[in-house]
């Protein structure tokens, strides 16, 4: 194991097990070569050979996500790190409603829009369906032909990893990044070459912030001014809980 610190973040690198070649992947019927992020400014596919990815709900993006974003993207040095807005997050549903996919990543949108680095993905909306990360990947392979990828994930969802559709394709295509709570790293799966960062975690819960919509509650610093414009702009959460 070595350890090694840069900026506000700590990475450490877990194992030294060669990553096998990743498996022939097909994605429906979806038009790989079509945009799979909005860039606004960022490098073409064909310039960028370090991109992560950081999927989610984002229902809403707070700031907790921002800081796991940029200090993930300052400790790996990618190129860009996209948030993947995921169209129907198979893990929720039936849990609660979830807030409609194309209002999900206006929120996205407006909350990067200024950040250098960070940018919103629409890919999984475009494939359709319940969204899976392998998917994702074997997609943004073909659209970044050149790119190592590093698929970035919280500590809880790591543990969990084997649990995901096709994980095993996940990890052959990708770098596993697991973002472990200050203090309290968990435990994972030995045969997975996890890179573990970590960085100042925020307590935000997306399910206090949609109650907090609900009710009137101060959202002051929890959520960016861009984002609270477009959920204001759009009527969401109104008697959300």
């Amino acid at each position: 194991m070595r350890a090694e610190t840069g900026g506000a973040s700590r990475v450490t690198l877990v194992s030294r097990r060669v990553r096998a070649a990743p498996p022939a992947l097909t994605c429906g019927d979806a038009t790989i070569d079509s945009p799979v992020v909005h860039e606004r400014g960022e490098p073409d596919g064909a310039a960028v050979t370090r991109l992560g990815l950081f999927g989610g709900t984002f229902d809403p993006p707070h700031v907790g996500h921002l800081v796991t974003a940029v200090n993930v993207r300052h400790t790996l040095a990618l190129d860009v790190l996209v948030l993947m807005v995921a169209n129907v997050p198979w893990q929720k549903v039936g849990s609660r409603p979830i807030t409609a996919a194309a209002d999900r990543l206006a929120m996205v949108e407006a909350a990067v829009a200024d950040v250098p680095g960070l940018v919103a993905g629409a890919l999984e909306i475009e494939l359709g369906g319940e969204s899976f990360t392998a998917d994702t990947l074997a997609a943004l392979a073909a659209r970044h032909p050149r790119a190592e990828l590093f698929t970035i994930v919280g500590d809880d969802a790591a543990a969990g990893l084997t649990t995901w559709e096709r994980s095993e394709e996940v990890v052959a295509r990708s770098s596993m990044v697991v973002v472990d709570r200050p203090g309290e790293p968990v435990q994972l799966a030995s045969d997975v070459d996890w890179i573990r960062i970590e960085v100042p975690r925020l307590e935000v819960s997306s399910t206090d912030l949609r109650a907090r919509f609900s009710d009137g509650r101060p959202l002051d610093y929890l959520v960016t001014d861009p984002v609270l414009q477009v959920i204001e702009e759009r009527g969401l959460y109104r008697g959300a809980a």
